[in-house]
């Protein structure tokens, strides 16, 4: 079996994106996964970095907004905007 490149199992279109070069869970900080009702983020073992682990996002938004390094984005689908 080939191994895949991490970045070729992650798929483009999820709703909440976490740019690793701004995330500091490596470091402590929980806030997206903390905030999040849906409990939907969690830290990746291999990076030390949040990732989306569920994609049913109700685009509340907390994420994103309370995110200390502006490393969450969440997408909203432009017929809910």
């Amino acid at each position: 079996m080939a191994l895949v490149p991490r970045e070729a199992r992650l798929r483009s279109s999820l709703p909440v994106m976490i740019d690793e070069d701004k995330c500091i869970a490596d470091k402590g900080c929980t806030v997206c996964i903390d905030v999040c009702p849906m409990d939907l983020l969690a830290i990746d073992p291999d990076t030390g970095k949040a990732f989306m682990k569920f994609d049913e996002c109700w685009y509340c938004m907390p994420c994103e907004r309370d995110c200390p390094t502006n490393a969450v984005h969440v997408d909203i689908p432009y017929l809910l905007r």
